[in-house]
């Protein structure tokens, strides 16, 4: 069984009109699963239509979570007091930018990232629970730009971080494994545990020599007792499905053999897709469904198939209702 968490109330999270991580890439997702025939709900955005269209696959339905909105001493596992207080005081002033000038938030963009991140732990206690063997939330704002001292790059909480130290928290994980195949380094949960080994993370991005954040060498590989729990996979603009297929093969699922998790998280970021317009990578649609196969099997081995995934990045609408699908046909296949 595989569980679906979203919420219409993720598009209020407004970043302005030109911002790339915008409340459409919520209604594209919405319109997608239900072309699919993945879930029969009705979509809350019936006048949305962003031109694209996916054929049905048939098959077993998703389970449709509702999310609940994480507690701050939740966000506060992984993030300073101090920075929960400042993003609450900007969104209660009217919104504004919390950083340099891409993280845009608007009065409600601090509950919508409480939920953002408590759809992801909506998902943690549902597969936790038993009540579904593996679980995807679409959520926004995303997480994994988000550092315990500060947000940056379109995230304000780090959704994925916060969910491995609520699995270790509140249901007595020891070991948790983190895949992000975001097409940008997911510096925020690198460093929330880059000196815990009891959390592996591995990091598939194009090179940053090339691209935002401008971490995530293949030489950053944890510190202290964490040395060796970080895995980053740097990927020269161009590559595409076979690049990225052969890395997973020999590098990530033997990490992860090796690692044996208890729990497999996934920032499921889709903009290494040819069609995204924020980065220069060649992945297909298959491509993100066969990365996620692989993943799923390797669950099997080790996690009693126990996956959450999250959505991170994906901004050409299109590519990313298509990849979305794949990635959740990809995991319901392998339940």
């Amino acid at each position: 069984m595989l569980g679906f968490c979203t919420s219409p109330e993720f598009v209020h999270h407004l970043t302005g009109p030109s911002h790339p991580e915008r409340p459409d890439r919520i209604r594209a997702i919405a319109l997608a699963v239900r072309q699919a025939g993945l879930i029969d709900s009705p979509n809350p955005f019936p006048d949305f239509s962003p031109g694209f269209q996916i054929k049905p696959l048939g098959g077993e339905k998703m389970i449709e979570l509702t999310p609940r909105p994480a507690d701050v001493k939740d966000i506060e596992l992984v993030h300073a007091p101090r920075l929960i207080e400042h993003i609450r005081h900007v969104c209660q002033s009217g919104g504004g930018v919390l950083d340099l000038g891409d993280t845009a938030v608007s009065p409600r963009s601090f509950d919508l990232a409480l939920l953002s991140c408590g759809a992801v732990l909506t998902c943690c206690d549902a597969v936790m629970e038993g009540k579904v063997n593996r679980a995807f939330a679409a959520c926004r704002p995303p997480g994994h730009h988000a550092e315990p001292d500060r947000s940056m790059g379109f995230c304000l909480f780090s959704n994925v971080a916060i969910a491995a130290r609520y699995l270790q928290r509140r249901h007595g994980v020891r070991s948790v494994a983190i895949v992000d195949f975001d097409v940008h380094h997911g510096n925020g949960t690198q460093a929330a545990f880059e000196e815990d080994p009891s959390v592996l993370f591995i990091s598939i991005h194009q090179h940053p020599k090339t691209c935002y954040p401008g971490t995530g060498y293949d030489w950053e590989i944890g510190e202290g007792a964490g040395r060796g729990a970080t895995m980053n996979i740097p990927m020269s603009p161009g590559l595409g499905d076979e690049e990225y297929l052969a890395a997973f093969e020999s590098k990530i699922i033997p990490r992860l053999d090796q690692f044996k998790p208890e729990i497999l998280l996934i920032s499921a970021g889709f903009d290494a897709h040819a069609d995204d317009p924020l980065a220069q990578m060649e992945l297909s649609d298959e491509g993100f469904a066969a990365m996620t196969r692989m993943l799923a099997e390797v669950s099997k081995t080790h996690s009693k198939g126990r996956i959450v995934s999250a959505l991170e990045g994906g901004y050409s609408l299109g590519a990313l209702g298509r990849s979305v699908v794949r990635h959740l046909e990809a995991l319901r296949e392998e339940c």
